[in-house]
């Protein structure tokens, strides 16, 4: 079974937008780390400012691999989309329930496929 367009085009509009905030998050997050700050080279800080340093790349790396992770979901639900399979289970093909789409418009799974992928 397949969703109408119409209702897919709201869904798609949405992880669109979501797509470009990420993106731009990703790159205001890229102007934080401390590791691409240029002055950073000159200067011979002391062992606490290296370890803020640190700290402050280690929370950017941290952050950046959850936003991939996640558009690496919204991509994978836009190409559902396209391809005319989204709301489908990509394990049994049965239609994921559409309660679980609200909350995640981006699952793969349905309920009984989550649970048994979560169980391995």
């Amino acid at each position: 079974m397949k969703f109408p367009l119409k209702v897919l085009q709201p869904i798609k509009n949405y992880l669109e937008k979501k797509q470009k905030q990420l993106e731009k998050r990703k790159e205001d997050l890229d102007k934080e780390d401390p590791y691409n700050d240029a002055a950073r080279l000159n200067d011979n800080a002391a062992i606490d400012t290296d370890a803020a340093e640190e700290v402050g790349h280690e929370r950017v790396s941290a952050l950046q691999k959850e936003i991939d992770k996640t558009l690496i979901r919204i991509r994978k639900a836009l190409t559902r989309i396209k391809l005319g399979n989204y709301g489908n289970c990509v394990m049994c093909h049965r239609m994921i329930d559409t309660d679980r789409l609200a909350i995640d418009p981006t699952a793969d799974l349905c309920v009984d496929c989550a649970k048994k992928a979560k169980a391995k």
